[in-house]
């Protein structure tokens, strides 16, 4: 019997025949389509929107149950202390390193930041302030909201956002739930506590509006296509795949959106997209999206905003 990681395993086998395609069809640049604003979806004219997520959540897991390379098969009651090394990388290393990259390529991202990492490394949170990103809240630590009543969460996010002002000045109006389990409650709760936006969501490849208790609220789609935890950390995908991967969704998204509002998301956490490796291929990717006309690279608060006052901008009135 076939199972379900035997079959991931054998497709990524045939994936990675992939990579035997010739250099060139990915290294050559398309020619750019002249921008015309007038058929541009965007209030901006933009033709395609790029927006990364940089997860900060090293220094705030759990000390036992949470994810990482090493085999589960650690005695129940102990430490997984190399795992815990393994989370380190992201504050002592990936952040530094994403951090210098986003600044040669002058392109702001939103850090979805566990409060109590931040608490932890107050003054990576700080730099990653400074450089001009955007902090948004991904909860206190790592807790699954879904089981939460609505009291217990509603202070959960409060917390988080009263702890990261308190480190870095800036007020989160984003939100990002454990591995985007949200509660029947989070939105009402998050518009009630001055959130503007979440990404929580998978169901289109552009930003949209809902109605929240009688006002407008946000929804930037977030991604598991173009998600290096769910497709490098899953150990199914080599760092060249997921190159490929980028830039095969840009250059589809990037033909549509000559007639259509498209937005295009790929995430990029701590410990994972912050190696050597990744970082290169982030910044093959980044001067690839760059070299085409009308592509904007932005932060989700301000795609929120945008959408926020766009009178055309997608409505979903039946959102669950």
């Amino acid at each position: 019997m076939t199972t379900r990681k035997d079959f991931l395993k054998s497709t990524a086998l045939l994936g990675a025949g992939t990579l035997l395609i010739p250099k060139t069809i990915f290294s050559q640049t398309p020619k750019s389509t002249p921008m015309n604003t007038e058929n541009s979806k965007w209030s901006d004219g933009t033709r395609l929107a790029i927006s990364i997520s940089m997860q900060f959540e090293a220094g705030g897991e759990p000390e036992t149950g949470f994810d990482s390379p090493f085999p589960p098969n650690l005695e129940k009651g102990y430490t997984d202390l190399p795992a815990k090394t393994w989370f380190h990388y992201g504050y002592k290393e990936g952040i530094p390193r994403m951090l210098d990259l986003w600044d040669k390529h002058n392109v702001k991202v939103t850090s979805h930041t566990i409060a109590s990492a931040a608490q932890k490394s107050p003054d990576l949170a700080n730099e990653i302030v400074k450089r001009g990103h955007e902090i948004s809240g991904h909860g206190f630590y790592w807790s699954p909201e879904y089981t939460m009543g609505y009291e217990e969460e509603k202070k959960f996010i409060k917390d988080s956002v009263d702890l990261i002002k308190k480190i870095t000045g800036q007020t989160t109006v984003g939100y990002n739930c454990n591995w985007l389990r949200r509660s029947p409650n989070t939105i009402k709760i998050l518009q009630e506590l001055g959130f503007i936006y979440h990404i929580d969501d998978l169901s289109h490849d552009e930003p949209f509006l809902i109605p929240v208790e009688g006002k407008k609220f946000a929804v930037v789609p977030y991604t598991l296509r173009c998600n290096d935890i769910q497709l490098l950390e899953g150990r199914y995908f080599s760092s060249a795949q997921f190159l490929e991967t980028l830039k095969l969704e840009f250059d589809q998204l990037y033909k549509e959106g000559a007639t259509k509002k498209r937005m295009m998301s790929f995430s990029a956490h701590d410990r994972i997209s912050g190696t050597p490796a990744q970082v290169n291929v982030m910044d093959q990717f980044l001067t690839y999206a760059l070299q085409h006309e009308g592509v904007k690279f932005m932060r989700k608060d301000e795609i929120a905003r945008m959408t926020l006052n766009d009178k055309s901008s997608l409505v979903d009135p039946d959102y669950r």
